[in-house]
């Protein structure tokens, strides 16, 4: 016993239970009370090593209970990963076939790591490598696998994976925890405080607790910026709209939350930014969901005032952009050419940027870089007023050609979102966050080729024209019946392309006896039916609620006109698009009607439809006597 107890006093100790009783486990029960163990080994010190089903990988035996206890040192957490998983699932309930139940608040007397009818297990595995989580993490020193065999006969093979002991102050939040909370915490540039650290959801990397709300207050000096970066965020898997998830990072640019909101977060991703106005921000993180994520990893910055000398230009670059600055290489990086800019909006909301020489023609062997550094919930949105490149007549693209391309952040790096060649004038591009880069490369050039002309605007509409901007959300806008009957609206950046990673809402707020009709005139969302997170699809959807509305499906791809009507006198349109492609959004009319009226086409809708049949007539009359006179 003397021994035994030593061994509990190791800084990481592995005990793996053997149940070898026949008995099935019930639903609703942790572990039958009357299952025997037996310890059959322990590591004696070591900080990681290999587990396995019983006979992998040959396949398991049926009708077995083992448990495998894994009890770290008290400063430490567990983390399971499995290299191969292979458990049988029945239909679509772990329950009812082969299944590991997950422990990790344990319970109840005996040695650390044990558990009894009374534990409760915090998830439930089945299935394939795909079904299971990269990682399981404890929010503790131990957790406990229950692997579980029915009698039901299969050929699979069990599972294989590895444990590693990690110290849990790698996962501090480094700012002072407000006394009499859980987790609110206060980060603030005084003294010596220091100018950047780390920030995580509570338990992380295991998943978070489930009813929690915590806040992170930053407070910087006067002049400063607070500057968040979220590195990873695990909360809720597929591509919900945020407004109807139950997990949500909220980040609001001021002290409290009547400052207007930057940042809506949900779902999974990794890389996105956020940077203040002023010298506060307010990070708001809420889960109420049944089944709880991993959550999230981030830094914060405490930015000093902008300086854009050139002298400063790549320091700049560095502290804005980053890894993504880095990852274009030095070529890319070097900020030496004499047409480098920088377009910071603390100097001007909007302005005028041109290549070298605009209107004569840029010079061969040009190499320029435009960066613009917007804050809060700013976007660059650039429209074009000229635009004229050498291009040759071989037809080959815009490859190895005079070119103008545009980067924004996706997942923490720079990603060209577009490239521009040749004479056509582009449509407006707008980024995707609060910072975007140009890149101009006149390899040629001709005595025709005058470049470009740039207006650029850091705007926080989105570019959304029409509507009453709601600063409670990110991108959110009202249509009241009582401000007008009828009127359009438009995806972000219409008539660009849209930006990524953006979620908006529209919001129709009609009479006591209202309905609200929506005609789309044109409607080019990417992806494809039925517009999932599986295809990588962006989209549209409806509902005559703020929640889910089962009676509208998602919308998206290249669609012709369409109708959509609400069943009440309030109609919500949410558009959504992922870090991947894009395309040119959609253009509507909206009209509030009586909920006993049927939609009539508007006057000047008409007026266009009779012009263009008087043309077409027009058309066929000439077509006619030109047959004619020709006798063809």
């Amino acid at each position: 016993m003397g021994q035994s107890g030593s061994a509990m006093r190791l800084s990481a100790t592995l005990l793996v239970l053997l149940h070898l009783s026949m008995h099935v486990v019930d639903e609703g029960q942790a572990v039958n009370p009357s299952c025997s163990c037996i310890r059959f080994t322990s590591t004696h010190g070591k900080e990681r090593g290999t587990f396995s089903s019983p006979d992998y990988p040959l396949p398991y035996p049926r009708g077995i209970c083992t448990l495998y206890t894994f009890i770290a040192a008290p400063h430490q957490i567990v983390e399971l990963m499995f290299t191969e998983f292979n458990v049988f699932k029945d239909d679509l309930d772990c329950i009812r076939g082969d299944y590991i139940k997950v422990y990790w608040e344990v319970q109840g007397p005996g040695p650390p790591g044990a558990i009894n009818e009374r534990s409760a297990w915090a998830r439930t595995l089945c299935g394939s490598r795909a079904d299971v989580p990269p990682a399981l993490y404890s929010p503790g020193p131990s957790m406990v696998l229950e692997f579980h065999t029915s009698s039901k006969i299969s050929n699979a093979t069990g599972f294989l994976g590895t444990y590693s002991f990690i110290d849990r102050r790698l996962f501090e939040t480094e700012g002072v925890r407000i006394p009499g909370t859980e987790c609110d915490y206060q980060f603030s540039r005084s003294g010596n405080r220091p100018t950047h650290g780390r920030l995580y959801s509570p338990q992380y990397p295991s998943i978070y607790p489930n009813n929690v709300r915590c806040s992170y207050h930053f407070h910087a000096r006067p002049k400063d910026r607070v500057k968040v970066v979220f590195e990873e965020v695990s909360l809720q898997k597929g591509d919900i709209s945020c407004l109807r998830r139950a997990d949500i990072i909220k980040v609001f640019d001021g002290r409290d939350t009547n400052a207007p909101a930057i940042a809506m977060l949900c779902n999974e991703f990794t890389g996105y930014e956020v940077l203040s106005t002023g010298p506060a921000l307010l990070l708001q993180f809420t889960a109420n969901s049944a089944s709880p994520g991993q959550g999230f990893a981030a830094t914060f910055h405490f930015q000093p005032p902008p300086d854009s000398t050139a002298a400063d230009s790549d320091r700049l670059l560095k502290l804005s952009f980053g890894k993504a600055f880095e990852s274009l290489g030095p070529e890319v990086s070097a900020t030496t050419s004499s047409c480098h800019q920088e377009f910071n909006s603390d100097g001007s909301k909007h302005g005028t940027l041109t290549s070298p020489h605009f209107p004569a023609a840029y010079p061969p062997n040009t190499h320029c870089h435009y960066e613009f550094f917007g804050r809060g919930k700013e976007r660059i949105r650039l429209i074009f007023q000229d635009f004229f490149l050498y291009k040759s007549t071989d037809g080959s693209g815009c490859t190895n050609v005079d070119s103008l391309q545009a980067f924004v952040n996706v997942d923490g790096r720079l990603e060209n979102v577009a490239t521009f060649c040749g004479v056509d004038l582009p449509k407006p591009i707008m980024s995707n966050g609060p910072k975007l880069m140009l890149e101009f490369r006149g390899t040629h050039s001709s005595r025709h080729s005058r470049g470009f002309k740039i207006s650029y605007s850091f705007v926080e509409n989105f570019g959304i024209s029409t509507g009453r901007q709601l600063k409670e959300f990110p991108c959110a806008f009202v249509y009241n019946s009582s401000e007008s009957r009828n009127g359009t609206f438009a995806s972000p950046n219409s008539p660009g392309p849209y930006p990524r990673d953006t979620e908006c809402s529209y919001f129709f707020h009609g009479g006591q006896t209202e309905k609200v009709h929506l005609y789309f005139t044109h409607f080019d969302v990417e992806g494809v039916l039925p517009c999932e997170a599986v295809s990588a699809s962006d989209y549209v959807e409806f509902s005559n609620y703020m929640t889910e509305d089962n009676k509208y499906g998602r919308y998206c791809g290249q669609m012709k006109e369409f109708h959509v009507e609400s069943e009440r006198n309030f109609f919500k349109v949410t558009f959504r698009s992922n870090d991947r492609l894009d395309g040119t959004g959609f253009k509507a009319m909206y009209q509030f009607l009586e909920a006993t009226d049927e939609y009539q086409a508007p006057i000047y809708d008409k007026a266009s439809d009779t012009l263009r049949l008087l043309g077409e007539l027009l058309l066929l009359s000439l077509a006619t006597t030109f047959l004619h006179l020709y006798h063809l």
